[in-house]
C-alpha cells in the first residue's frame, strides 16, 4: 500500500483545536500541524519490499496521488526500485556492480581499468536512469576515435554488463546498449612462422630458456601456461605435459598461480622426442628449486605454497611478463642476425611474439591433416569455432577439387557431356 498524507494538517485533531485559517473551508475543517507551511505539503508513505518505511514529499496532491499509484503498482508486480537508487550515477552503480560481480582475476582488473579509463570520463557522472541509446552511440563514436575495434570490446563489455544489471534491477526500462553496432574487427590472417625462423629462434635462445622456446613451438602452450609449469606436470617417460594452471602476472603485485584460461584449457599434450630431450637437458642444467608462490587455482581456497617451477628467471623467481618481453626481444634480434649472417632471405618479423610459436604449432598440425577438433583440443580453445576462425585459411587446399569430388559421389554422371551449343 502507498498512502498520501497532508503534512501541514493533523489527521486526528482535537475537537477544540483552532482551525487553519488559510486552508479550511465550509465543507472541510483543517487543523494546522507543527510542520504547517514548511517543506512540501503532500507526503506519500509506504513500506518497501524489505519492510522499511519510505516517505516522499510533493508540492501538490496530484503528483503525490500519481506517485502513490505508481508505487502501489510496482510493489504489486515486484518491480519497485527506490528513488535514491534511480538517482545513482553510473559510476556509483558500476562500482557496486564491479565489486560484487564474479570475475576471473585477470578479468576483474581489466574491467576496473576499462571503466576507469574509458567509461567513467564520459558517462560516470550521468544518472543511470537518464542514459539513453543516443548517449551510448555517442560514447561508441568517441571511443572509436582512440581505440582499435578489438580494444574497444573490453570497455564495451563492461558498459553492457553494467546496463544489463541495471535493467534487471529495474533502474532502466531497457538496456540502451542493445542494437548498437560496433566497428567491425578485421583480423589479419595468421601467417605461421617459417620453420627456418623457428629454428633460428631456438638457436638464439639462451640455455636457460631454450627448452621453454622449444616447448612453445612443439606443444602450443600459452605463455602463462609455460611459465606456470611445475616439474611434476612433465612426464618424460610418457612424453606428455599436463596443463593444470598458468602463471598470472597482474599489472600490480606479484605473479601467482591461477586457473587455466578456460575449462577446455585443462589438457594433456604429447611431447615430441626433441622436446623430451630438451626438457631433460634443462633439468640437468638448471635443477629446479622450490619457489614460494601464491596458489589461486582454487579461487575459494587461495594459499601460499612451495612450487618447483620448471622455468624461472635468472634470479630464481617466477618469470614476469615484463622481464620476459625484454628477453624475447633480444632473442628475436639475435635470431634475425643469424639468419642474415647465414645468407638467408628470411627474416624474423619485428612484431613476432611467443604466441607466434603457438600459431606455428597449430599450422604444423593442420599441414599434417589434424582436424579442427584435434587442433582445438591441443591448443585448449574453448570452442572449435575459435580454432576455425583463426586457422580456416590454413585448411584451404591449393587446388579446388570439390567439383571432382561431387562427380565421384553422385552416380550416373555420363563420362562425356555433350558440347554446349551457343544460342
Amino acid at each position: 500500500m502507498a498512502d498520501v498524507y497532508d503534512r501541514w494538517h493533523r489527521s486526528r485533531p482535537p475537537a477544540d483545536a483552532e482551525p487553519c485559517a488559510e486552508h479550511s473551508s465550509r465543507t472541510r475543517r483543517l487543523v494546522p500541524s507543527a510542520d504547517h507551511g514548511t517543506g512540501k505539503r503532500w507526503q506519500v508513505r509506504y513500506r518497501d519490499p524489505s519492510g522499511q518505511q519510505r516517505k516522499e514529499n510533493f508540492d501538490n496532491k496530484a503528483k503525490a496521488d500519481a506517485r502513490a499509484a505508481e508505487v502501489k503498482n510496482q510493489l504489486d508486480n515486484g518491480t519497485f526500485v527506490d528513488r535514491a537508487t534511480r538517482r545513482q550515477t553510473f559510476r556509483e552503480y558500476a562500482e557496486e556492480w564491479r565489486t560484487s560481480a564474479t570475475h576471473r582475476e585477470r578479468t576483474e582488473s581489466n574491467v576496473e581499468r576499462a571503466l576507469r579509463l574509458h567509461v567513467y570520463p564520459l558517462l560516470g557522472d550521468r544518472q543511470m536512469a537518464g542514459i539513453k541509446r543516443a548517449d551510448v552511440r555517442a560514447w561508441v563514436k568517441d571511443r572509436s576515435a582512440v581505440l582499435a575495434p578489438s580494444s574497444l570490446r573490453t570497455p564495451w563489455n563492461a558498459l553492457f554488463g553494467v546496463m544489463a544489471a541495471a535493467h534487471y534491477d529495474g533502474i532502466v526500462r531497457a538496456n540502451p546498449c542493445h542494437g548498437i553496432d560496433l566497428p567491425e574487427i578485421r583480423k589479419p590472417e595468421v601467417v605461421p612462422l617459417d620453420p627456418a625462423v623457428v629454428g633460428a629462434l631456438l638457436a638464439a635462445a639462451s640455455p636457460r630458456y631454450r627448452a621453454l622456446v622449444r616447448l612453445a613451438a612443439t606443444t602450443g602452450l600459452r605463455q602463462g601456461e609455460l611459465f606456470g609449469l611445475e616439474v611434476e606436470h612433465v612426464d618424460l617417460t610418457a612424453a606428455t605435459v599436463e596443463v593444470e594452471q598458468q602463471l598470472v602476472g597482474p599489472d600490480k603485485g606479484v605473479p601467482y598461480l591461477g586457473e587455466p584460461k578456460t575449462e577446455k584449457s585443462y589438457r594433456t599434450v604429447p611431447l615430441s622426442a626433441s622436446a623430451v630431450a630438451a626438457v631433460a637437458e634443462h633439468l640437468q642444467a638448471f635443477p629446479p628449486a622450490e619457489v614460494e608462490i601464491e596458489d589461486r587455482t582454487d579461487p575459494r581456497k587461495p594459499r601460499t605454497r612451495k612450487a618447483r617451477l620448471l622455468f624461472v628467471s635468472e634470479t630464481g623467481d617466477p618469470i614476469r611478463r615484463g622481464s620476459w618481453a625484454k628477453v624475447w626481444a633480444r632473442m628475436v634480434k639475435r635470431a634475425d642476425k643469424e639468419l642474415a649472417a647465414a645468407g638467408s632471405q628470411l627474416r624474423v618479423p619485428e612484431d613476432t611474439t611467443t604466441h607466434d610459436l603457438r600459431h606455428f604449432y597449430a599450422s604444423v598440425l593442420i599441414r599434417h591433416g589434424a582436424s579442427v577438433k584435434k587442433v582445438q583440443r591441443r591448443l585448449g580453445h574453448a570452442k572449435p569455432s575459435i580454432t576455425l576462425d583463426l586457422y580456416v585459411h590454413l585448411y584451404e587446399d591449393d587446388e579446388d577439387t570439390t567439383a571432382i569430388l561431387i562427380d565421384k559421389i553422385i552416380p550416373g554422371v555420363p563420362s562425356e557431356c555433350p558440347p554446349v551449343v551457343a544460342s
